[in-house]
């Protein structure tokens, strides 16, 4: 049998070798280019793939696994926290003002009627210079008290004619007159004129409103024809170079230990020169006034901004970016800080401001401790 089974295996192994041939019969056997980079490729593929899997995810303990790549996907950088005294900060409540040497209003001083000046009225933005008259005000008298005044006029005018007559006469008498008596006619002549002069002026003379200082007009309130009554503001005139941040401290004793301020407002960050403080209580808070330095920074007069001012105390913090602080799902700050090569973990910290731009931490952190810098808003969303 197995005589007979050979002979039957060997014929079938012929039939398929001669097949196989007639099959690559007129092929090269050398692999084609795309087939030999194929494997090449698939092994790239698959590493991408792999990398590309490894995503940042959160623990159970609320810490985050963030790989190498995504953190440099992302821009993590650290800081080593380094405890230190620094000088206490004061945040203050501020509003811009102008300075004084340097802005001005302009109010009328009688009831009367608006007229245009020379140019025109100033409206919003244009720059006018010191001295410069913007407008006029024609005094409004009622119907009595300008019969009044005509009467007057009136009286003085004939006064003024008995005194020329007298002094004429007088001339006539040279020599036989005292030369007192024809020296105080002419004295009587010359002061009724001035008299009648003055009131005359007064009936139809308009008062020219000049620009206190120069600068740009930051309110106008003010059109032809319109009635005014005393006191009423009818322009505000500031310089925009020359601006103040006036601060309430509701602890007067923190007013002699300013050393340094800064400001925030939407424009940015503004320096500060502390120049004094006021010696009156304003809604139980003591007025400081600053003079902001930083130029080119647009402000408006009755912005509010924040001052952040330091004292000469000190106090012992970590001093780490303002970006390095998040809020946590409760609301919480928080930092979050390296404790493994690949994993974040969060710290609630109590903090305040040390300036525009820095916050010192007083709690949560220790000394050495790999505090995120750059990339924390990032690590919080990790879900």
């Amino acid at each position: 049998m197995k005589a007979s089974f050979l002979p039957a295996l060997l014929a079938t192994a012929l039939s398929l070798a001669s097949a196989s041939a007639m099959a690559h019969e007129g092929e090269t056997h050398e692999p084609p280019p795309d087939a030999r980079t194929a494997p090449a490729s698939g092994a790239a593929t698959s590493a991408t793939g792999s990398e590309e899997s490894a995503a940042a995810q959160r623990q159970a303990g609320g810490s985050v696994f963030v790989p190498k790549l995504v953190q440099y996907r992302i821009g993590v950088r650290t800081q080593r926290a380094k405890l230190e005294p620094l000088s206490a900060p004061l945040q203050l409540a501020g509003t811009v003002v102008a300075d004084p040497n340097a802005g001005g209003r302009v109010q009328a001083s009688q009831a009367g009627r608006v007229e245009p000046g020379p140019s025109g009225l100033p409206v919003l933005g244009q720059r006018v210079a010191k001295g410069q008259v913007i407008a006029r005000l024609q005094p409004t008298i009622g119907n009595v008290e300008r019969g009044n005044q005509r009467a007057e006029l009136a009286a003085i005018d004939a006064q003024l004619e008995i005194a020329r007559g007298r002094v004429a006469r007088y001339d006539q008498l040279d020599g036989a007159i005292p030369r007192k008596d024809i020296e105080a006619a002419r004295v009587e002549e010359r002061a009724l004129q001035r008299r009648r002069a003055a009131l005359s002026a007064g009936l139809g003379a308009r008062e020219a409103l000049r620009a206190p200082v120069s600068g740009v007009v930051s309110a106008a309130a003010a059109v032809a024809g319109q009635v005014v009554e005393p006191r009423d503001i009818l322009f505000e005139i500031v310089d925009p170079s020359r601006l103040a941040i006036e601060a309430l401290a509701y602890d007067p004793a923190l007013a002699g230990d300013i050393r340094s301020a800064e400001a925030v407002a939407s424009g940015g960050t503004l320096s500060l020169q502390f120049v004094g403080a006021g010696r009156q209580l304003r809604g139980q808070a003591l007025p400081l006034l600053f003079r902001v330095k930083t130029p080119g920074v647009a402000l408006a007069i009755g912005q509010p901004v924040q001052v952040i001012a330091r004292s000469a105390r000190t106090l012992r913090g970590v001093a780490v970016p303002q970006e390095a602080l998040v809020r946590n799902r409760a609301g919480e700050w928080v930092a979050w800080v390296h404790v493994a090569p690949e994993r974040f973990a969060p710290r609630r910290v109590v903090s305040e401001a040390l300036d525009a731009r820095t916050v010192v931490v007083a709690s949560g952190i220790a000394p050495g401790d790999q505090v995120v810098v750059s990339g924390a808003n990032l690590l919080a969303q990790v879900r």
